[in-house]
């Protein structure tokens, strides 16, 4: 993306909980990359916890705009796994946001970093391909032990049978809330209605 006026460099970097690490060389590769110390935000938080409930990613990409490039020094900084580190670069590359990985070249600027991203996207599709395959192995399984699916659900037992496999997709293979509800016919509001109810 060789536009003719700079872009706006936001820069984001992580650290997990409980286990003393400091922030200090994420953040100094970020300002090596050109981002501003007032543009870098950061998280103490849990690899496991999702893209969308870390505070500090959600600040970066609020201060992402379309002609924003987020930099952070590794891409696995973005999520907790593939799918969800995909998940995030597609929604920023849709609001015209680029991406960049100091640590793993990639970078939108290059051949060699737009490859380097490509060759992420089919493998988080490839993922999402196989997670879903064995969701839908077992939604079969469960009907052929007599779970009936549809909508509206019609009993407790397959509201549970789907509940259990959304978990199971979101917590095992790191599928986000929104594709984790798809996987089993549901809208992510349904989703969450329901796990309010059914214990984990």
């Amino acid at each position: 993306m060789n536009d003719d006026a700079p872009r706006h460099l936001v820069g984001y970097a992580r650290v997990s909980s409980g286990e003393h690490q400091r922030h200090d060389l994420q953040i100094d590769a970020l300002i090596a990359a050109g981002v501003e110390p007032s543009n870098i935000f950061t998280d103490t938080i849990s690899g496991a916890s999702v893209a969308a409930s870390r505070p500090g990613l959600s600040q970066a990409l609020a201060h992402c705009g379309p002609n924003s490039t987020l930099v952070v020094w590794r891409i696995d900084r973005l999520g907790r796994s593939l799918v969800d580190v995909v998940s995030t670069v597609e929604s920023l590359i849709e609001r015209g946001v680029a991406v960049r990985s100091i640590s793993d070249g990639i970078d939108p600027d290059t051949p060699h970093g737009r490859l380097l991203l490509n060759l992420l996207c089919s493998c988080a599709q490839f993922e999402r391909d196989l997670i879903r395959a064995r969701v839908q192995a077992g939604m079969d399984s469960a009907r052929r032990r007599g779970v009936r699916f549809g909508r509206p659900a019609p009993d407790p037992v397959e509201v549970g049978a789907k509940v259990r496999m959304a978990r199971r997709a979101m917590a095992e293979d790191g599928l986000p809330a929104a594709d984790a509800a798809r996987l089993v016919g549901w809208s992510r509001s349904t989703l969450y209605r329901h796990m309010q109810v059914i214990p984990a």
